[in-house]
């Protein structure tokens, strides 16, 4: 796929680093991503996939941008209030960058939906906030054959990792699930929702640029990707740390029983 003179001056810093280059950006350029949710996560996530030039951009979103939403979610504005997400978005990443295609779900991602979703993209990112999304969308990419990156927050700390379940190791082992890493959700009550416990807004930033860098890394092939790892951000002490997780035998998806 080739590159207009506007978009080679666009994304001149891609064009000369050499894990990128022409190659890597008509593989951006060639990608079709979903993201779930516009929120603190999906919204840096989506300015960053606009800005480098991801040629698709699914977003599934069912939300309205209110007030309390501005202090973390920056790719809506004051004047947005009342607005749906989805149609905030779009304007911004069109705003962003005019070579993108941006397309709405305007639908909550379900058991019922998920697979159909899932299916028509490359890369999934999951910035959704509670955890029947994640199992919902996590087993869909199963499903689907599809790879998927996937973040959460809390009040000052974050995490992000990327499945691909349904492929195996050098090895022969299968790749950890998400339900490996996660087998069931915390009990009720024990994790307060946002609106309880607050949030720090700059950390939604990080995390959600950290879930792009992840993205097009998943894309373009270079480095050392986070399959089997959990990066964990911790804002409070500013401390980066990488956990180690494997297949789990009992896991529903690809276990033994």
């Amino acid at each position: 796929m080739t590159l207009s003179p506007s978009e080679i001056e666009r994304y001149a810093r891609h064009l000369v680093l050499r894990e990128i280059g022409g190659p890597g950006q008509a593989k951006l350029k060639a990608a079709r991503v979903l993201v779930v949710g516009a929120g603190g996560l999906g919204s840096p996530l989506l300015q960053y996939l606009a800005a480098a030039g991801l040629g698709t951009i699914g977003l599934v979103d069912d939300d309205v941008v209110s007030l309390s939403n501005l202090q973390r979610q920056v790719i809506h504005g004051t004047e947005d209030i009342g607005r749906a997400k989805t149609k905030t978005a779009a304007a911004a990443l069109e705003k962003l960058n005019p070579h993108v295609r941006f397309k709405a779900h305007a639908t909550r991602l379900t058991a019922e939906n998920a697979r159909e979703l899932v299916q028509g993209y490359d890369v999934v990112a999951d910035g959704s906030d509670n955890f029947d999304t994640r199992y919902t969308v996590s087993d869909a990419c199963f499903h689907e054959g599809k790879p998927l990156v996937t973040a959460a927050l809390g009040i000052f700390d974050g995490s992000l990792t990327t499945i691909r379940a349904h492929e195996r190791r050098s090895d022969g082992a299968w790749n950890p699930t998400y339900r490996c890493l996660f087998p069931a959700p915390p009990p009720p009550g024990t994790v307060p929702a946002c609106a309880e416990a607050g949030i720090l807004g700059a950390l939604a930033g990080v995390v959600g640029s950290l879930m792009a860098i992840e993205v097009i890394r998943e894309i373009v092939g270079f480095g050392e990707g986070l399959v089997g790892r959990l990066l964990m951000v911790d804002a409070h002490s500013m401390r980066f740390e990488t956990l180690l997780y494997e297949w789990d035998a009992h896991n529903p998806l690809t276990g033994k029983e």
